[in-house]
């Protein structure tokens, strides 16, 4: 099913590479990240080339919930107590510049931008949100602890972080990628030195970004272990309530919230990729309970990747790869995180100072507990049985009923009945095409 986005919106045609093509940069990778890198390096003066394997921004960013918030969950307090107080500080300053950017360009793209307050709320306990308020005004940010009647259930409460905003993400797209360098359905199917092969051309560069949601190079940055990936899920609602604002739950596995125009957005059901979840069942029948009146007329699916800190890796691929750089692992908050990374980028590559950087940095330290986490489904994985096993390292595929793909749980690669990819890191089909059974 496509999402609300997908259907009200025309994206710009890009021709495929059909030649051999030099650049300053390379920008692999459609999605948000890649255009907003586009964008500010062309405003830089910066020769680059954009290389899409399919069509612009046609996976996540095309099934995102579209907010633009650096309100991140319950994140600060865990900022604080894990990283330290500027670590914290930094990053809200990056993803509050983010917002700030958003709304400069939205001034003149016809996107459906709006302000809204961003909410975290809890269904119990309030001290959650007592302890998040503290450390925000630890860092320098006075947060309101508020309730919220516009929700169908009680809760404790919830941190509200005003001036935030929503917008319809292909819009802004549709007018943002006019006249960049893109080229469509051109895979890169190898990178060598300074130079990226495709199946119709070679791309030459002295830089490249990375922006292929899960990093395509396997050899080096131990991705692989640093990233995991989840599932969402979201349906859109007519005859709904407003909520006027952005809701997210405190707690994992929760539900968030946000209108569009007359439907309400409701997001859920969430689970590790290869795992099994409430998927679009358990927001059908919070719907069904909450909203009985409601007609759901869209319904998608988005997939996150997860760092081992919360904290995205943006910056240089490897120490082994020179002048080569990365973005991934938004979490839950790729359109604010895009605007980060391409702003962090484009100082990388121009050589200009960004203090943030060592925040997202990609190679900070590993010794967090998520990895073994990571490392223990990698093992399980490759030493159970199957038939169907996922090219991209060999982990046991596993049936995913509600979306009709065999999925993987080591890292995430998706794939349809008959082994078509839908989702990297996997970087082709899997080897079972021929086959027309679904189980």
């Amino acid at each position: 099913m496509n999402s609300i986005w997908k259907e009200s919106a025309v994206l710009p045609y890009f021709e495929k590479l059909e030649e051999n093509v030099t650049t300053d940069v390379l920008i692999i990778g459609g999605g948000m990240t890649g255009i907003l890198c586009a964008h500010f390096l062309r405003k830089q003066g910066i020769d680059c080339v954009l290389a899409e394997g399919r069509t612009i921004c046609s996976g996540i960013t095309g099934n995102t919930t579209a907010k633009i918030t650096s309100q991140h969950g319950l994140i600060y307090g865990k900022l604080l107590k894990d990283a330290g107080l500027e670590t914290a500080r930094m990053y809200l300053e990056a993803n509050q510049n983010s917002v700030k950017k958003y709304e400069e360009l939205c001034k003149n793209i016809d996107c459906d931008y709006e302000k809204k307050n961003a909410y975290v709320y809890v269904k119990s306990d309030r001290r959650c949100l007592e302890r998040e308020a503290e450390a925000l005004h630890k860092i320098g940010y006075e947060a309101k602890i508020t309730e919220t009647p516009k929700l169908p259930f009680q809760t404790a409460g919830a941190i509200c972080f005003e001036n935030q905003a929503q917008f319809h993400p292909l819009k802004f797209v549709s007018r943002l990628a006019e006249n960049l360098p893109v080229y469509e359905h051109t895979f890169v199917k190898e990178l060598k030195e300074k130079k990226a092969v495709t199946e119709h051309g070679t791309i030459a560069f002295q830089k490249l970004i990375v922006a292929t949601h899960f990093p395509m190079d396997n050899k080096h940055g131990m991705y692989f272990l640093k990233l995991y990936q989840d599932r969402s899920y979201v349906i859109a609602l007519r005859n709904a309530a407003q909520v006027d604002g952005m809701y997210l739950d405190g707690a994992k596995g929760g539900l968030s919230f946000r209108n569009y125009g007359e439907y309400l957005l409701l997001g859920g059901g969430g689970h590790r990729t290869g795992k099994s979840g409430g998927a679009w069942q358990e927001l059908r029948q919070f719907a069904e309970k909450y909203y009985p009146q409601a007609k759901e007329e869209y319904a998608w699916a988005a997939q996150d990747c997860m760092t081992l800190d919360s904290i995205p890796y943006i910056g240089p691929y490897s120490p082994n790869m020179p002048d080569c750089y990365v973005a991934a692992g938004y979490q839950k908050w790729g359109m604010t995180s895009s605007m980060t990374a391409a702003m962090l980028l484009t100082d990388l590559i121009t050589g200009k100072e960004n203090p943030c950087s060592k925040v997202f940095h990609p190679s900070r330290c590993m010794l967090k507990g998520q990895l073994l986490v990571n490392g223990w489904e990698a093992l399980t994985n490759l030493l159970s049985p199957s038939k169907r096993r996922c090219p991209h390292l060999g982990c046991a595929l596993k049936w995913n009923s509600s979306e009709h793909s065999w999925d993987c749980p080591c890292h995430g690669s998706r794939f349809t009945s008959r082994g078509e990819v839908l989702d990297n890191p996997a970087n082709g089909d899997a080897k079972w095409q021929k086959d027309t059974g679904s189980i």
